[in-house]
């Protein structure tokens, strides 16, 4: 902020740094001579096109850095279902695991998922997740595990 405030007796900005405020547009020093008629409205849009050029290179750089982390995926690889939603299945199960609560046990399975989106690995409920994915258990249930 640029202009006076006469509780301070000064702008906020010479305030905090301990001079005025040279904006790019008139950039002149303390006690040089100030341009007037044509001359400063050239020097003005001398200034604005060099903002410009550089606001237009720093954005062409930020693209370009965009650009470089993209991934091109085949389409062959991504299998999608009728309304065009990508399809996760789970490739296998990592982990077993027992959730102990007071009264409960509760048994859950790490699954190593094909999806692009999430991390790879998520925690399931096993009965849930047997009724819903049967073919990824090989032996059958044993008594013991089965929440309560």
């Amino acid at each position: 902020n640029n202009s006076y405030h006469t509780s301070i007796k000064c702008a906020p900005f010479e305030a905090l740094y301990g001079w005025k405020c040279r904006s790019p547009m008139i950039w002149t020093g303390i006690g040089e001579s100030q341009l007037i008629g044509p001359e400063i409205v050239q020097e003005t849009t001398e200034k604005i096109i060099q903002i410009k050029e550089r606001l237009k290179t720093a954005r062409s750089h930020q693209k370009s850095y965009a650009d470089k982390r993209h991934v091109q995926v085949p389409l062959d690889e991504i299998e999608i279902d009728e309304n065009l939603h990508f399809v996760e299945e789970p490739i296998e199960i990592e982990e077993r695991d027992v959730k102990k609560l007071k009264r409960r046990r509760i048994p859950l399975v790490k699954v190593r998922w094909n999806s692009r989106q999430r991390a790879g690995y998520t925690l399931e409920r096993e009965d849930q997740f047997r009724k819903k994915y049967p073919h990824l258990f090989t032996e059958p249930v044993p008594s013991s595990s089965v929440a309560t």
